[in-house]
């Protein structure tokens, strides 16, 4: 028995650092929101309690150190289960790049296995298991319009996000989240994201107003070390994007637009311009999804 899973990408709406835990995590309070683009996933049952990971990169690991591949064995030990699966990973969703790939891959394997085992676990005990793996996993597993505190895992849902057309520009240089996050410094002048107005924008269901409110307070550490990420970011304002962001921590630039025109004309002749890996994608309302009828790489 076989079946495909999308893994899909995500961007931060807002990204606000809120102060820094006892824990050593940051509380974060941000909205977040799902792409069409997605990795796809293929999961084939075993009979014997073996998990193994094929993946089409070179640099992508396929040992427990993959994200993937310990979300099956997490969910094999917390459940007791006596199965196995061979994974096939197709990546899609760019690497390092503030978009949750890995996240993505790790919640799409919690949610087809969950199915694939028949196991019926809820969507709780999907999402407290991504926990233990990763603060996005939670979100990835829901998907959708969403506002993510603590360290990312307390969720929300929330009216969904009009649909738009979204263009990710990702430059050539790998951003480590945990380095952007230990170089956060408060500060009385940084520009803090308004989230009670993107709620706001959000319930009214006015893409214009949620595009005057994107902000992300990281931007002051990853911008400051790589300046070309403000360029890009100016190049597609002065080409008429609805709204720009870096999303995550980086380094990926995201572009709001109406349509899919007039993305692919943002989109143009950025790849060349910047060595960037260019995706013009939309809005999805889930994070995870049978990829067996619809997977189209964007």
């Amino acid at each position: 028995m076989k079946m495909q899973v999308l893994a899909k990408a995500k961007i931060n709406l807002t990204l606000d650092v809120l102060y820094k835990r006892p824990d050593g995590y940051h509380e974060v309070e941000m909205v977040m929101q799902s792409l069409q683009v997605a990795d796809l996933i293929e999961l084939a049952l075993r009979q014997d309690d073996t998990v193994s990971l094929q993946v089409d990169r070179s640099d992508l690991p396929a040992d427990e150190s993959n994200l993937a591949y310990r979300a099956a064995r997490l969910l094999q030990r917390e459940h007791g289960v006596k199965l196995g699966v061979d994974m096939a990973l197709q990546k899609r969703i760019p690497m390092a790049a503030g978009l949750a790939g890995g996240s993505a891959d790790a919640a799409a394997v919690l949610w087809g296995l969950n199915r694939l085992w028949n196991l019926n676990l809820p969507q709780s005990e999907l999402e407290r298991l991504g926990a233990l793996l990763g603060s996005d996993i939670p979100f990835c597993l829901r998907g959708g319009t969403v506002l993510a505190r603590g360290r990312g895992e307390e969720l929300l849902e929330l009216t969904a996000m009009p649909e738009c057309a979204v263009v990710l520009v990702k430059l050539p240089i790998d951003v480590p989240t945990a380095w952007v996050y230990g170089q956060y410094q408060a500060r009385a002048d940084l520009r803090h994201p308004d989230t009670k107005a993107m709620l706001a924008a959000l319930a009214a269901k006015d893409l214009a107003a949620v595009a005057a409110n994107v902000g992300n307070v990281l931007e002051c550490v990853t911008i400051a070390a790589y300046p070309a990420i403000a360029e890009v970011k100016a190049e597609l304002a002065k080409r008429g994007a609805k709204a720009v962001l870096m999303s995550g921590s980086g380094p990926t630039v995201f572009a709001l637009a109406d349509d899919e025109a007039a993305a692919e004309a943002l989109a143009d002749g950025l790849a060349k311009r910047w060595q960037a890996e260019v995706i013009v994608t939309k809005t999805s309302k889930v994070g995870c999804e049978d990829g067996r009828t619809s997977f189209v790489a964007d």
